[in-house]
Order: C-alpha cells, then sequence, then structure tokens
C-alpha cells in the first residue's frame, strides 16, 4: 500500500450481520463509524472539510478489532482510539458512554445525573444522536427512562442486535421491570373477567 497523502482520512468497509460498517480513520484515532458509505462522508466533510479520502485495509489495526467485537470479544473496541471532536459536552458525554460496560444499559438521565447535569437528560440525548463513532462509543447503550429502546441513527433493528449481541436484554433492563409491572397493573385493573 502507497503511503497516504498527509491529512488524508482512511476509509475501510466491514461486512456485518448488522450491514455493512464504514470506518474512517484520522491520524490513527478513529473518526468515523456508520452503517453506509455516504453517512461517513457527511460526517468527515462536516468536521474535516473536504480532505482526502484513501481506501485502506484495516487502518491501524481498527477493522480487526471491530470484527473482534462482532465475534463475541465484546471489550475489543474498547482499545480502540477514538478522535471525536465536538463540544465541551458532547466529549463528556461519549466519553461516559465508553464507560458503560457491554451488557448494560442507562437511560438519558442517568448518564445526565452522573455527569453532575441532572436537568439535562434532553442535552444528553441530542450528543447522543451526535455521536460520529457508532458501537466504539456505544451510544446503543442508552435507553429510554423506562427501558424503552429510543432513537437509534443505525435504526432501531441495529440497537435491539447491539445489546441482545452484548447480552443485554432491552426489555428486561433495570426500569423495564417496573414499567412492565405498572402497564401489567394498570391492564389488570381494566380487565374483565373471564
Amino acid at each position: 500500500m502507497r503511503a497516504p497523502l498527509a491529512g488524508s482520512i482512511l476509509v475501510d468497509e466491514i461486512e456485518s450481520p448488522i450491514g455493512r460498517i464504514v470506518i474512517a480513520v484520522r491520524h490513527g484515532r478513529l473518526c468515523a463509524l456508520e452503517f453506509g458509505r455516504a453517512r461517513v462522508v457527511r460526517s468527515v466533510a462536516a468536521r474535516y472539510g473536504p480532505v482526502p479520502r484513501v481506501r485502506a485495509r484495516d487502518p491501524f489495526g481498527i477493522s480487526r478489532k471491530i470484527r473482534a467485537y462482532l465475534a463475541g470479544d465484546l471489550t475489543a473496541v474498547d482499545r480502540i482510539p477514538v478522535d471525536t471532536g465536538g463540544t465541551l459536552f458532547q466529549r463528556q458525554v461519549w466519553q461516559a458512554l465508553r464507560r458503560i460496560r457491554p451488557g448494560r444499559t442507562r437511560s438519558y438521565g442517568e448518564l445526565a445525573h452522573a455527569l453532575g447535569h441532572g436537568a439535562a437528560a434532553r442535552a444528553v440525548g441530542a450528543a447522543n444522536g451526535r455521536n460520529p463513532i457508532s458501537i466504539v462509543v456505544p451510544c446503543h447503550r442508552l435507553v429510554g427512562g423506562d427501558a424503552s429502546l429510543t432513537g437509534y441513527g443505525g435504526g432501531l433493528w441495529r440497537k435491539r442486535w447491539l445489546l441482545r449481541h452484548e447480552g443485554a436484554d432491552p426489555a428486561g433492563s433495570r426500569g423495564g421491570a417496573r414499567a412492565r409491572s405498572r402497564a401489567g397493573r394498570a391492564t389488570d385493573r381494566t380487565r374483565s373477567p373471564r
């Protein structure tokens, strides 16, 4: 492989059970991971302008680590260096996301409280939605206050797959049992006897 131009973005594509994953690497750090080439191009262009993109096979071993994660080594992506960009608050949210262990979920409100911004659940949600590095910065591990699956840029079916892959049961996560029991009580009250 020829040496890439200085300042270029190295791009690789990974086939996976959740579709094509496209990554972009700049200066040895993952700067974008999206489901589809067009989304990566937009993400990279918004942050760095019209920089050259060079197709590269497994830049800096990052593709191999993502494949390892998809094959079951759930901590393989923890070792990937990232360049998320973003505001100070966004970076705080994204760093906190990386501390949520595989198989666990947190609500937007819980993460806001953990960051010392108790009333900022919506701001946490907005930062989560701007995450340029899916999977590695695991925005899929945030759920609604009632443990419901809420928006995911790659589609809720991918979020559900990722959570199940990690051993999390979105319907059975903390908060979900309370929500189901409340819903069940409400249903029981209105149900007529058979």
